[in-house]
């Protein structure tokens, strides 16, 4: 495979080019270590990478070479500074393109991801800023997700797993994860997306289906669909 594009930084910034997979992996550790910054370790980086782990530890040897990560040795590996940019600026151009893929050319929900996958390791910053100057400079993802401004930022946002929630609560339904395309072709068939009131009316335990009412309708999701789903609860 060809090394990323980008790899010369935000607009002025040198940095050494970076490889997809350097910037796969630096997007997977950003998701899988906590937002206190602890440790992502290496199981469940296997686990989101879909290697050995094995394989992530050669990998995470390189990206310490490289200055992208830290290793704690039992615990994991978190992001330094350096990563955290390499990682963001690839969700941002992931995010952007699913947005551009969405909302420009009318592609499915379910769909964009993938691509979107392919794309983000080859968008220059001028391409970058072209699509975001004509989607108007979107701050959600179609699935709900922020997308980081033009310095790498993303808001802090106070979620709850829809899964987590107790019969009678409720609240907005703000995003849901897009790495399941079949999970996102049925709530489009069921007409269910982000910024639609949710509340919970029953659910079962261990994982059962999870009974939702939206707009006057009572649907049944399963456990993972519920799971993957993000709700802001009502103040």
């Amino acid at each position: 495979m060809a090394a990323s594009t980008h790899g010369g930084g935000r607009r002025g910034e040198v940095r050494a080019p970076t490889s997809e997979a350097v910037e796969d992996y630096a997007k997977a550790i950003y998701s899988v270590q906590g937002r206190d910054g602890s440790p992502a370790g290496t199981n469940a980086l296997a686990d989101r990478v879909g290697v050995s782990p094995a394989s992530v530890s050669a990998m995470v040897k390189r990206l310490a070479e490289l200055g992208l990560v830290e290793h704690e040795p039992y615990r994991g590996v978190r992001l330094t500074p350096a990563g955290e940019k390499v990682a963001l600026e690839v969700i941002r151009h992931h995010r952007l393109l699913e947005a551009y893929l969405s909302d420009a050319l009318g592609m499915p929900w379910d769909r964009v991801h993938a691509e979107a996958e392919v794309l983000e390791h080859y968008l220059s910053d001028e391409l970058e800023e072209l699509i975001a100057h004509k989607l108007g400079d979107p701050p959600l993802d179609p699935h709900g997700d922020p997308i980081p401004d033009r310095d790498l930022t993303l808001p802090t946002e106070r979620t709850r797993a829809l899964a987590d929630l107790e019969p009678g609560e409720g609240g907005t339904f703000t995003r849901v994860s897009d790495s399941n395309s079949d999970m996102l072709r049925y709530l489009s068939e069921q007409q269910v997306c982000p910024g639609m009131k949710l509340r919970v009316e029953d659910k079962q335990p261990f994982g059962g289906p999870v009974f939702v009412d939206v707009g006057g309708r009572v649907l049944a999701l399963g456990g993972a669909l519920a799971r993957s789903m993000r709700v802001s609860l009502d103040s």
